[in-house]
């Protein structure tokens, strides 16, 4: 077995959260500094609303607080938003998505489309590549 602990970084994009509604939910803004690879986990949990969708956006910028957001090309993603995706048909599974890009701050978002009840959310955001070895444990 090969040590993955000491060359990722976890950190976490968006809170597990139970959501209602169709309101989306904004990740944490990542510092990719000192990494060279990103790639998002998202967790379904229990997912009421049986018509209920969940579309995924990644946006990348250059200034920290991303008021410069902007959407990332397919071509910067490794996958796509469209299978990190997921329905109410997909409780308790998990989504990736990762970062090629070329800015140092990215977001998360998943946005629910007719969800009217309640839905288990929640994603991590895994820096990897580390520029110095090992990472923090735990992650700060």
């Amino acid at each position: 077995m090969r040590d993955l602990f000491n060359h990722v970084h976890p950190l976490p994009a968006i809170a597990c959260t139970r959501v209602a509604d169709n309101t989306p939910l904004v990740g944490s803004v990542i510092d990719t500094m000192g990494f060279a690879s990103l790639t998002f986990v998202i967790m379904a949990g229990t997912l009421a609303d049986a018509d209920a969708t969940f579309a995924v956006l990644v946006e990348d910028g250059d200034a920290p607080d991303l008021s410069d957001a902007a959407a990332v090309p397919n071509t910067q993603l490794l996958g796509n938003e469209a299978l990190a995706g997921f329905t109410a048909a997909d409780d308790g599974k998990t989504r990736k998505v990762g970062y090629a890009g070329f800015k140092r701050y990215v977001r998360l978002t998943v946005t629910p489309a007719g969800n009217a009840a309640a839905a288990d959310i929640g994603a991590v955001a895994v820096l990897g590549h580390p520029h110095s070895m090992p990472t923090a444990n735990p992650p700060v």
